[in-house]
């Protein structure tokens, strides 16, 4: 007889425990075990939470090379059905060798589980017929899990489940996340609503009451946001370094339908459009996507939602100001210029219904498009088509958590014809989905990679652009990290080309989430190891770095309302001259919907106490040398770029904190 030792790993997790039988099977190159019933010293308690449980497996003769064990439990008399979280089961055989199993899943009822051996493979690596067929096993199993499914027309495609209950439990949120997550929900509104703010479906009457409302919930930015919103240099600044990074981009020539004169912008003829516009000096912010959109009805009052330009202008202090808004795309008598030198309300009011088109711009094709919907796809396309022993799978699965229940969430309780922003943003109804779909067709490739985004639109040496410095140094240390691993596992260009599950994971991507769109620059497939690299560094980028920069900083610029609304309710002035302190506030949203915006984006911008960062892996997935010394180097990298970070905001009078590692998560959790 020889015996294996085996060691089962239970995770440090919430409801990990079982109290049911554990059976285990080993399967080597040369023989099997028998299924044997793990019974230790430590009997009922062998399984509870963050338990190392270490047991006895005998043979009649060696196995040879471990390749697979089979888990199973039953429960008995004594104790319920119940869920276990195992992390890992470490084998030593009687030779000396140490294999091991990563699980990192919930195992329910009393089937039998295969998990392979933990060093990556790729498919035609895989040479044990009982090891491919538990590779083909798995990923059968997987396609029944993760079905593709049609949300609406034009945008990408989402997992199909009928609740969050029904997402596969690997997927679904922790107890920890759950109840601080329905928590957050639940207070936000509540505290609100015992001020009898919820459901007041009228106009705000002065200042002071929206200061008394603001001051429920507050941060040390949505406090400068609250003190700075009416000034110039503030609106501008929020190009570079709010919650959307994405609009702004040099001016080398007037868009036709924004007929700006030198006169209008240059004091006593003190400088021109054209010399500044060659000096690289104005920058614009052109909403055309907003055009022509039926806006919401809300409270039974029809709402506005403008598509303006913006004209920008890098001063010789290298401060950035506003220097002309117009607030619909077709010039006319009816359609002013609004500038600076206007009345202090004409002009207000004009950023105003800016800030409000930035809301809807914002929430629903940089966030919500560009972050949360393609992390989605990248995930169930990952979760379909990729198995547990693949590097691929092992690189990716951190930067899926969360994600698939998150989304589900966003859109029951977000977009849903009964959703907050349905009912409460100007933009909710049929506009909400004309917005998607032409987000969608405009979607490229270049600008999900930071470092061409920048470069197309001509922002590479605009000065204090937080964003830009933090996020391509973020890009090149993600990029060499993900380049350090995937080289490790192909050598040649030829074996990304031959590996048809790394094939499949992309071309499910371009079909469900590009929808076969060529010109958005997507790859079909992949051709070269530079090509893969690439594209899993964005994957990467996109739902940790990208998404805080987008996602984090919601409540800081958005608690306060006048900054950003989510609708408006009057109609842009016309004429200028007319407009005044009561006209802003008969233009804000009434109160209620005031509240409910506020109660959302404090939701969405709530970091729970599970929160992993980036480049932080508590699972153990990969097992080699190489990959292992890569992550640590990673995480030192982020390291090293947090703490400069941290020592330049020390200097500044608003920090930029959303691209820190240490403040940014793994995946899209929230």
């Amino acid at each position: 007889m020889v015996n294996y030792h085996v060691t089962v790993f239970t995770a440090d997790l919430l409801n990990a425990t079982t109290l049911n039988n554990v059976h285990i099977k080993l399967v080597g190159t040369d023989s099997e075990s028998e299924h044997t019933w793990l019974m230790g010293l430590r009997g009922a308690s062998s399984f509870i939470r963050g338990a190392e449980s270490s047991f006895t497996v005998s043979c009649s003769t060696s196995l040879g090379n471990l390749v697979l064990i089979e888990l199973n439990k039953q429960c008995f008399r004594l104790f319920p059905e119940d869920s276990w979280f195992p992390a890992k089961v470490d084998v030593k055989s009687p030779e000396g060798d140490t294999y091991t199993f990563p699980i990192y899943r919930w195992i329910t009822g009393s089937e039998v589980h295969r998990f392979k051996e933990g060093t990556a493979q790729r498919v035609f690596e895989d040479n044990h017929h009982l090891g491919r067929y538990t590779r083909q096993e798995e990923l059968k199993q997987r396609a029944k899990d993760y079905r593709w499914h049609v949300y609406a027309e034009g945008i990408p495609h989402c997992i199909d489940a009928e609740d969050p209950l029904s997402l596969p439990y690997e997927v679904q949120f922790s107890f920890t996340k759950k109840t601080e997550f329905a928590y957050t929900a639940a207070t936000g509104l509540a505290e609100l609503k015992l001020k009898g703010l919820a459901d007041r479906k009228e106009k705000w009457t002065d200042m002071d009451e929206l200061h008394q409302v603001f001051w429920c919930k507050r941060t040390c930015i949505s406090d400068y946001v609250q003190e700075h919103w009416k000034e110039d240099a503030f609106f501008s600044y929020q190009f570079l370094n709010g919650i959307n990074p994405m609009m702004i981009q040099r001016c080398t020539t007037l868009p036709k339908n924004f007929p700006v004169t030198d006169d209008m912008v240059f004091l006593s003829g003190q400088g021109s459009l054209a010399d500044e516009m060659k000096k690289g000096n104005i920058f614009l912010c052109d909403y055309k996507r907003l055009d022509g959109l039926n806006a919401n009805t809300i409270n039974g009052k029809k709402q506005y939602l403008m598509a303006p330009l913006v004209l920008l202008h890098k001063r010789p202090d290298n401060t950035l100001m506003p220097i002309a808004i117009q607030l619909k795309q077709t010039p006319a008598d009816d359609n002013p210029i609004f500038l600076p030198t206007d009345s202090e309300y004409d002009w207000l009011i004009a950023k105003i219904f800016v800030r409000s088109a930035e809301f809807n711009e914002h929430q629903l094709n940089v966030h919500l498009l560009r972050t949360h919907l393609l992390a989605e796809v990248f995930a169930v396309s990952l979760l379909r088509n990729i198995p547990m022993v693949h590097p691929l799978y092992k690189l990716l699965i951190p930067h899926t958590r969360y994600t698939l229940q998150i989304n589900f969430l966003a859109r029951l309780t977000l977009i849903s014809p009964t959703g907050v922003f349905t009912q409460f943003t100007s933009s909710g109804g049929e506009a909400m989905t004309t917005i998607l779909k032409r987000s969608m067709s405009s979607l490229t490739y270049r600008s999900l990679c930071i470092p061409e985004d920048i470069a197309d639109r001509g922002l590479e040496d605009v000065p204090n652009f937080y964003y830009r410095d933090d996020g391509l140094k973020l890009w090149d240390i993600i990029h060499r990290f993900v380049q350090g691993v995937l080289s490790y596992y192909y050598k040649k260009d030829t074996e990304v080309q031959d590996d048809p599950e790394l094939q499949k994971w992309i071309s499910d991507i371009f079909e469900h989430g590009f929808l076969s769109q060529a010109a958005t620059g997507i790859p079909e497939r992949f051709t070269t190891v530079a090509e893969l690299v690439k594209f899993v560094t964005m994957v990467i980028f996109t739902g940790s770095a990208q998404h805080s920069a987008v996602n984090s900083g919601q409540y800081d610029f958005g608690g306060w309302m006048p900054n950003t609304p989510s609708s408006l309710q009057l109609p842009p002035p016309t004429t200028k001259g007319k407009s005044s302190e009561e006209t802003m506030l008969q233009t804000f949203p009434d109160v209620n919907v005031t509240v409910q915006g506020m109660a959302t984006v404090w939701l969405l911008s709530k970091q729970s106490s599970d929160f992993v960062p980036l480049g932080q892996y508590p699972e153990d997935h990969f097992k080699e040398e190489t990959p292992c010394k890569l992550i640590k180097a990673f995480q030192g990298q982020l390291k090293v770029l947090s703490a400069a970070i941290k020592a330049r905001n020390e200097s500044l009078e608003l920090p930029y904190t959303y691209m820190d590692p240490a403040e940014l998560e793994n995946s899209v959790a929230i």
